[in-house]
């Protein structure tokens, strides 16, 4: 009789993806298998990219049959599109059915994956798709691995760094992100460095996840530099403010020694001012960070419109006559609907 792979998650679905060696090897004792049938199943999961167990041909013959139909916890790819840049953006259909979006991103010597974290996104931040379709629910952790193994394997290059930055809310989902973190460092043996964790501000999980001392970034999405402006772009914002958010980013500094990623999303006539620049500074003077400027990937539900390269640059400027550590984000796959703001669950072209 088969028993419940262990797992931190009670609600788990039965799968081997996320597990550590030593928790695979637990469980192949627990099919009557000695320990080291763990070892051999956690190297052509994660390194080979076994899909069932049926491939693993080191198993023995007879088991491989009797165990072909338990679940891996690997997706399929439902649709995919390159953009002129190389940027690969993949629709990937879970095994209720739900589909969740994520990209590749290509560079010189790197190869980058933006995860999604949730199926759709409860923030409904007005200036992004993911939000306009609504939440469903969580992804475990073996659900978010699993997006970076597909990327891998599809572009045929080692990834060498995450970012949850797609669909969802990573701190609304923070235990199944914290042990995704720690899956893809120990067991996929990408360097929590190369991890970059983006939230929007959910009251008290910035601190919580400042006690994990995960050596991954911190990125913030601030998107105003007020509280006015803030509520606009964002409805939860509503119940927190800009300040308490900015309290408890400090705090993290104080606790971890890490400085805190600030992503702001450049929207024309609306928080692109040279004021607007002047009081983000304000808001950041004297604190461990960096401000990461996102110029505006435009969706079909809203008309707001990128601003000018010379506003862009104004706004820089601006900020670095402050002593503010301030950088442009480019803009990879937007002719695919795969930048920054533009991922959705369904197939748009």
């Amino acid at each position: 009789m088969l028993v419940e792979v262990p797992t931190q998650h009670p609600e788990a679905p039965r799968s081997l993806l996320g597990l550590s060696q030593t928790e695979l090897s637990i469980w192949a004792e627990s099919q009557g298998q000695p320990a080291y049938r763990g070892r051999q199943i956690h190297d052509w999961i994660y390194a080979k990219g076994a899909r069932s167990l049926d491939e693993i041909t080191v198993l023995p013959k007879q088991w491989r049959a009797q165990m072909a139909e338990f679940p891996v916890g690997r997706s399929q790819i439902h649709y995919r599109s390159v953009a002129a840049d190389d940027t690969v953006k993949f629709l990937l259909r879970l095994s209720d059915g739900e589909t969740v979006e994520a990209v590749g991103i290509p560079t010189a010597g790197r190869l980058t994956v933006c995860v999604s974290s949730q199926v759709g996104c409860p923030m409904a931040c007005d200036f992004c798709a993911t939000g306009k379709g609504g939440f469903q629910r969580n992804l475990y952790a073996h659900e978010i691995v699993d997006q970076v193994l597909t990327v891998q394997e599809d572009m045929n290059r080692r990834v060498n760094n995450i970012v949850f930055m797609g669909m969802g809310e990573p701190l609304l989902n923070a235990e199944q992100v914290v042990r995704t973190v720690q899956c893809l460092n120990h067991d996929v043996g990408i360097s929590q460095r190369g991890m970059t964790i983006s939230t929007v501000g959910v009251p008290g999980q910035i601190r919580r996840l400042a006690e994990h001392h995960l050596q991954a970034t911190l990125a913030v999405s601030l998107h105003a530099s007020n509280q006015p402006i803030r509520e606009r772009l964002i409805p939860s914002a509503r119940k927190y403010p800009l300040e308490a958010l900015l309290a408890e980013c400090q705090e993290y500094v104080t606790l971890t020694g890490r400085r805190v990623t600030f992503e702001y999303i450049l929207l024309a006539e609306l928080n692109d001012e040279p004021e607007h620049a002047v009081e983000l500074a304000n808001h950041l003077r004297g604190f461990q960070s960096h401000v990461n400027l996102i110029p505006y990937n435009p969706i079909s539900e809203v008309d707001y419109q990128r601003p000018s390269p010379r506003r862009i640059q104004q706004f820089v400027q601006a900020l670095e006559d402050r002593h503010i550590a301030v950088s442009v984000r480019r803009t990879r796959g937007l002719e695919a609907d795969a930048a920054c703001g533009q991922l959705r669950r369904r197939q748009t072209s």
